[in-house]
């Protein structure tokens, strides 16, 4: 992927990837009720931004950290849609 992606793209998708992170925790504090859907997709997609544009700018480290990140993220996805599906509907 690396021979695709210029060194600048690479930063600007990581800076998406920053923002997504950084936009679900302070919704995170910001809330009174957070909806774990939301919450966990957009820590998804930060850290599969920000592992893209690792792969230009490696850092091994950095890139353990967005695997385990996105992971987690993943569980928690799973487990929200898992919750919504065991909710009676309303008509119920």
């Amino acid at each position: 992927m690396t021979e695709y992606l210029s060194p600048f793209a690479a930063d600007l998708i990581g800076f998406a990837g920053s923002f997504f992170i950084v936009a679900a925790f302070a919704y995170s504090n910001l809330t009174a009720q957070i909806n774990a859907y939301w919450f966990n997709v957009a820590n998804f997609l930060g850290a599969a931004l920000l592992t893209i544009s690792l792969t230009v700018n490696f850092n091994l480290p950095t890139m353990v950290l967005e695997i385990v990140w996105m992971a987690i993220a993943l569980f928690g996805i799973i487990k929200a849609l898992m919750a919504r599906r065991a909710k009676p509907s309303p008509a119920e």
